[in-house]
């Protein structure tokens, strides 16, 4: 019997998730619209861009990138997404503690690792677990404990559907039919909740991300994010299109040579509950996000961005955006914005290749660092697949509400969280280091082969 590739399943997996989550909240597919005009307008007036796209094989992932977060309040639930994200080729990396920006939670991506499955389809989760023990209210936080202990987030044919894909090593065409539709139970929302007013006002209160976790039958998926080229553009057109966005971009400011991550998002929804006690109410939580991805940053590179950041995170922050870009890039100056330097300097991560004319050259007796100069040898920014701790947080307290930032943060625990996952996350800098050494040894290989 022949299996889907991981690649395949997590395409349709991805695919239904954002049917559904339009169908829950249609200014999403509003969302994507915008986006998609942008896209186009923007490859259409940077010709260049277009093409350098076009030559690293990422025209065609653009239309299919999205990134999702869920939220989960036990080692378990964590675990077996584990399981099922592993099935579709998605793997955990990076460790991420928001606690210290007032989110009680830690977290991982799950995505693919491989350049040729990236291509393919980008697809990939970030995904928080509560960290309980920074509930201060010692009945409240065994109130929370006792909930989540009574509460299966997986249906019991996606269960099955894992150990069957485990044993065998995938899932047939009819069997990855059955595995989409049984995991969308776990993401899709509840307008019911498992506690009452009065227990959900006292979670609430402690934290409004803690009463999201733990009040519904599943943990819903909370955004879904779409990739544009211009997210200052998406961010001006917005309440054009009747999108009210959250006040500033988080990340680094626009530059000629896009760094790692921006993102924005609109503002959470409203959304009318009905509570165990059969009394009504409302509650907020998911929201619209957009992101705008650079290159991946080296250790070095990201030293430097982390200081720059923390630089402008000392001055007073404008909520008006066209004031908080400009303060961000006065303060990022001082960071190289062109690849040449980049590359040269180890800020940055790039693949290379050979250009198609390169065998018509004379290769002996050239450098590799020549043969660059002369453009045999074609030099790409490699794309920063992850998230950033600082904007991740400003997302989350953007849409769950500014007063959450008293929280006393904990002290990052890795090993606890890897304990409760079941593996070790992978570190993303070898990842990318890892790709750039690939590429260049292929690429040395081709030049001795032609030196011959």
């Amino acid at each position: 019997m022949s299996y889907l590739t991981p690649a395949q399943l997590r395409s349709r997996f991805s695919s239904a998730l954002s049917a559904m989550y339009r169908d829950e909240v249609p200014q999403y597919q509003t969302l994507l619209d915008l986006v998609e005009q942008v896209n186009q307008k923007t490859l259409q007036q940077q010709p260049d861009l277009h093409q350098a796209l076009a030559a690293r094989g990422e025209l065609p992932r653009l239309a299919l990138e999205r990134h999702g977060a869920i939220r989960v309040g036990q080692a378990s639930e964590l675990a077996m997404l584990c399981r099922i994200f592993r099935i579709m080729g998605m793997h955990p990396v990076g460790y991420y503690d928001l606690s210290v920006a007032g989110v009680p939670v830690h977290s991982t991506a799950f995505r693919p690792i491989e350049a040729d499955e990236l291509k393919q389809n980008p697809f990939r989760i970030f995904t928080s677990l509560l960290r309980l023990e920074l509930i201060e209210d010692p009945a409240l936080q065994d109130f929370a404990t006792e909930l989540l202990s009574q509460r299966d987030i997986f249906t019991e044919p996606l269960k099955q559907l894992v150990v069957q894909a485990e044993q065998q090593g995938g899932l047939s065409a009819e069997d990855a039919e059955r595995f989409v539709l049984e995991a969308l139970e776990t993401f899709r929302w509840h307008d019911t909740a498992t506690v009452t007013a009065e227990r959900y006002q006292a979670l609430l209160q402690q934290h409004r991300l803690i009463a999201d976790v733990l009040c519904f039958r599943g943990p819903h998926i909370n955004h879904l994010t779409p990739r544009t080229l211009d997210i200052d553009a998406v961010q001006r057109l917005m309440p054009e299109w009747g999108i009210t966005p959250k006040a500033v971009i988080e990340g680094p400011p626009a530059r000629h040579c896009p760094i790692l991550l921006r993102q924005t998002s609109f503002r959470a929804l409203e959304e009318p509950i009905r509570f165990l006690d059969q009394s009504q109410g409302q509650h907020t939580a998911r929201f619209g996000e957009i992101e705008q991805r650079g290159i991946a940053l080296t250790p070095k590179g990201r030293a430097l961005y982390d200081q720059l950041l923390n630089q402008s995170l000392s001055q007073p922050q404008s909520q008006d955006n066209v004031r908080h870009q400009q303060q961000l890039a006065d303060i990022f100056t001082a960071f190289p914005d062109d690849d040449t330097t980049l590359r040269r300097e180890g800020l940055a991560y790039y693949q290379y290749r050979l250009s198609h004319d390169a065998t018509k050259k004379d290769l002996s007796d050239h450098s590799l660092e020549h043969l660059i100069e002369a453009g045999m040898v074609q030099v790409d920014p490699i794309t920063y697949e992850d998230f950033l701790p600082v904007s991740a947080a400003g997302i989350f307290q953007s849409n769950l509400g500014d007063d959450d930032r008293s929280l006393n943060a904990g002290q990052a625990h890795q090993q606890a969280f890897e304990a409760a996952l079941g593996c070790q996350v992978q570190d993303p800098f070898k990842l990318y280091e890892a790709q750039q050494q690939a590429s260049l040894n292929a690429c040395l290989v081709q030049l001795q082969a032609l030196r011959r």
